[in-house]
């Protein structure tokens, strides 16, 4: 077997799983006659370890994504990949985009992690590709990213919280508990908390305002560039896959990832996310902007729990200065 893993220190969140156990899962899924021929481990995604797997007898690749250890997972990020795979069924709308599940192993009888075997998708991603184009293209891409979002924002759900549960009755209650899990995962790794503390009571004390949310609808939780494919030769920007949609969660879609991100640089390409033909108008009343302030308290927990995953202590002082700004705005 060619194996190519991706080289980390021992300290690392991602870690790789062994030549060994990749055929073992092979063998697994595909029966004991199935042979690796090569195993490449891909550099995108900062969570699961994945890898391009080539095997004998099968016209295409494969890709295997393994979660990290149990034990190393944040209490705000348990069992991610039982999520995504849960989500499914709930995401027919962009079914023609998504990979198709192979097969799913939570057993740990082949190895001590949860794994996944998906199809490979067409294309190149986004990240990669998207700078090739010239700027006068890329508002057709956020268009895309916009029309996306809205088919996924689209469906209903029957409870608040992430698609595996736990579920709530309420919006407030969701988010309350969210928030505080991030907390317990801040203090666990020995990060001051108190800040995202301050915004739960905040959240706490003016719940009705989250409470005006009463359907739940799907939340993709972290779709943005990273997680699409474009085709590898079209003159214009031509979203043709869609993966990694393991956060997913029933809520308020102004909580979403993706609406973060396409607000984060107005004036610019991003605007064409919210064309009539994309995402649509974004609700800005007062309370909905009230609400928004408290999403993206939210957002920069997540953001210091993954920043201190990365080793990159100067982006988690950051965090502090940006969920005070955040609580000016509430207080």
């Amino acid at each position: 077997m060619e194996f190519r893993p991706i080289e980390r220190c021992a300290q690392a969140f991602q870690q790789s799983v062994t030549a060994e156990e990749i055929q073992a899962i092979c063998h697994r899924v595909l029966g004991a006659d199935a042979r690796v021929v090569s195993a490449v481990e891909l550099g995108l995604g900062m969570y699961n370890t994945t890898y391009r797997v080539t095997v004998t007898g099968q016209e295409r690749p494969v890709v295997l994504r393994v979660a990290p250890e149990p034990e190393r997972q944040f209490r705000s990020e348990r069992q991610l990949m039982r999520n995504e795979y849960a989500s499914l069924p709930w995401l027919t709308a962009i079914a023609p985009l998504m990979p198709r599940v192979v097969a799913a192993d939570w057993s740990h009888e082949v190895i001590g992690r949860d794994w996944m075997v998906q199809s490979l998708l067409d294309g190149v991603p986004a990240p990669d590709r998207l700078g090739a184009y010239p700027r006068s293209a890329r508002p057709g891409f956020f268009r895309q990213m916009g029309a996306i979002a809205k088919a996924v924002h689209a469906v209903r759900g029957p409870h608040f919280g992430p698609v595996t549960g736990p579920s709530y009755i309420t919006w407030s209650q969701a988010v309350i508990a969210s928030l505080r899990d991030i907390a317990a995962d801040l203090d666990g790794i020995g990060l001051d908390a108190a800040d995202l503390r301050e915004v739960t009571a905040l959240a706490a004390e003016h719940h009705l305002l989250l409470d005006e949310i009463t359907e739940p609808r799907m939340l993709s939780g972290d779709l943005w560039t990273v997680n699409v494919m474009l085709d590898a030769t079209a003159p214009e920007p031509v979203i043709t896959g869609v993966l990694d949609l393991d956060r997913t969660l029933w809520g308020d879609p102004a909580a979403d990832w993706t609406i973060r991100m396409a607000l984060a640089r107005p004036g610019t390409e991003r605007d064409a996310f919210w064309d009539d033909d994309g995402y649509g108008a974004l609700d800005r009343s007062p309370s909905a902007v009230w609400r928004s302030r408290i999403y993206e308290a939210r957002h920069i927990g997540a953001i210091r729990l993954e920043r201190h995953r990365l080793g990159d202590t100067g982006g988690v002082r950051g965090t502090y200065d940006d969920l005070a700004a955040v609580l000016a705005e509430l207080t």
